[in-house]
């Protein structure tokens, strides 16, 4: 029998571990390819640590939820396997789901960069009707995927955008990377309204990052300062780290051309979605927008579990 090393979820409460097993064989219509590079997200944090919907229900199981990969005619893809693991040498595909990486391509950045950056390329490319020179409120833009929210906006012709977030420094350096505006989500709540009426009162699209109370403080100060309340604004939930739920009142909805919906798996058709992400990728190999890989040896998982990623940096392991 033929071994590779892998990384294993062997318990919800601990990180996975750096374990030998089986190498997969491909069933009919299946391909098997060798794993190049594995970003740690939050999201493949999650999973692992069984809170995340695509968690597995059963252990051990392997670790990580996309990878960067070598196919058997030796082109790169990058492929989504949420729930089926991807921390291993070599993991089994189906061929239909692989994106096309350009020849060429870093694995490394590559990884650190498709997830942060597909859930703003998918809501302004598939989800609102955004058109170049709208202008887009990122609210939580000083996280990984809201700072690339800020690029990916500009990238797909924004004409302001305002980046607002808990983080001081990580604002200021927004502004060279795109930001138009910046708010400091401050723990005075009347201070971070006011702020967020003058610089926001009149964007296009919210890409929301953080939902639950600070995000009910955001919609009644940037929808009470609206002097267009015909003017169509489309609310997008994201995340939600601060918290699961929001109370809105009847009376808003009403009195604005306002929309809320959210984006994520399950909202774009995956036709649709490989499309997107071809061309993401394709963006990202450019060298228009990168997270900053921060590299481990997949020997070193514990470790990369373990690593805190600064502003701009995401863990990946290399296979």
């Amino acid at each position: 029998m033929s071994m590779m090393n892998a990384a294993l979820v062997e318990s919800y409460d601990e990180p996975p571990h750096f374990r030998s097993i089986p190498a997969p064989d491909a069933a009919p219509g299946q391909e098997v390819v060798e794993v190049l590079a594995v970003g740690v997200h939050p999201a493949t944090r999650g999973i692992a640590a069984g809170k995340h919907y695509t968690s597995p229900r059963t252990l051990p199981a392997l670790a990580g939820a996309d990878a960067v990969v070598r196919r058997a005619d030796g082109s790169l893809g990058y492929v989504m396997v949420m729930g089926a693991g991807s921390l291993a040498e070599r993991i089994v595909i189906d061929p239909a789901a692989a994106i096309p990486v350009p020849a060429g391509a870093a694995p490394a950045p590559l990884a650190a960069t498709m997830n942060p950056a597909m859930s703003s390329w998918l809501v302004l490319r598939t989800r609102v009707p955004f058109q170049a020179g709208q202008s887009v409120l990122v609210h939580g833009a000083t996280g990984n995927a809201g700072s690339m929210a800020v690029k990916v906006a500009k990238h797909l012709g924004a004409g302001r955008v305002i980046a607002a977030g808990r983080n001081r420094t990580r604002l200021d350096e927004l502004r060279a990377e795109g930001a138009d505006d910046t708010v400091q989500l401050a723990p005075d709540q009347d201070a971070t309204a006011a702020s967020l009426a003058a610089a926001a009162a009149e964007v296009d699209v919210v890409l929301d990052y953080i939902w639950g109370p600070p995000t009910e403080l955001a919609m009644r100060a940037v929808l009470g300062a609206r002097t267009q309340h015909t003017r169509l604004l489309d609310w997008v939930q994201i995340g939600g780290v601060g918290g699961d739920s929001i109370t809105l009142s009847g009376h808003t909805l009403r009195s604005n051309a306002f929309r809320i919906l959210g984006s994520g798996f399950g909202s774009v058709e995956m036709q649709i979605m490989q499309r997107e992400l071809t061309e993401l990728v394709a963006a990202i190999a450019a060298g228009g927008m990168t997270v900053h890989p921060h590299p481990f040896p997949l020997d070193q998982v514990e470790a990369a579990w373990a690593h805190q990623d600064a502003p701009g940096e995401r863990t990946v392991i290399l296979l």
